[in-house]
């Protein structure tokens, strides 16, 4: 019987395929709108999502100032500004870009930690941007953005596993991950 190796070649061949699986479900989610299933009153913390282009993928707080007309709100973010930096900015948006505030995970996170794969948010540049795990230097989780391309090294503390709104109620993406453990270990046997 002849034996099968696992290359180095083979083993980034998987990971490349893997990253480009994630990175199609994450532009599907991305690009898509919210379900309408629930209507904001007057003063209610949401999160919405941007729809303008180099932003698709992030979500920023605010709170409902007003309701216009049927299928839309006038939100006021709590962290972006208006041009001149005078004052919160004010818009209107489609019902479907509002979602309500993920609940928080610090427990969880604290229990798991985080795998490479695995859907998050990143809080960067005022807003929670939707990527996922790529890899692990030290303390720092490298997340792949595939709405912008971008890889970037993050700590920790401003990770939360991404969460989707969906009739009604908060999902959590099924865990992608594979734990860092084993990689860290191949990588010290060939230093």
């Amino acid at each position: 019987m002849a034996t099968i190796r696992v290359t180095e070649n083979n083993s980034e061949q998987h990971h490349h395929s893997r990253m480009e699986t994630i990175s199609k479900a994450i532009k599907s989610i991305a690009f898509k709108k919210q379900q309408i299933t629930r209507e904001f009153q007057k003063g209610d913390q949401v999160e919405v999502a941007s729809q303008e282009y180099g932003f698709i993928g992030s979500y920023y707080r605010a709170t409902i100032v007003s309701s216009v007309g049927p299928y839309h709100y006038k939100v006021k973010y709590n962290t972006l500004l208006t041009d001149d930096n005078s004052a919160p900015l004010e818009e209107i948006v489609t019902a479907a870009e509002v979602r309500p505030v993920p609940p928080d995970q610090h427990e969880t996170l604290s229990e798991n930690g985080f795998c490479r794969y695995d859907m998050v948010d990143v809080f960067a540049n005022d807003g929670w941007w939707f990527g996922f795990i790529s890899g692990k230097v030290g303390q720092e989780y490298y997340v792949y953005f595939p709405t912008t391309g971008d890889n970037i090294a993050y700590p920790s503390h401003v990770l939360r596993y991404h969460q989707e709104w969906s009739n009604g109620q908060w999902i959590f993406l099924p865990r992608q991950g594979k734990d860092f453990r084993p990689a860290l270990i191949s990588i010290s046997r060939n230093v």
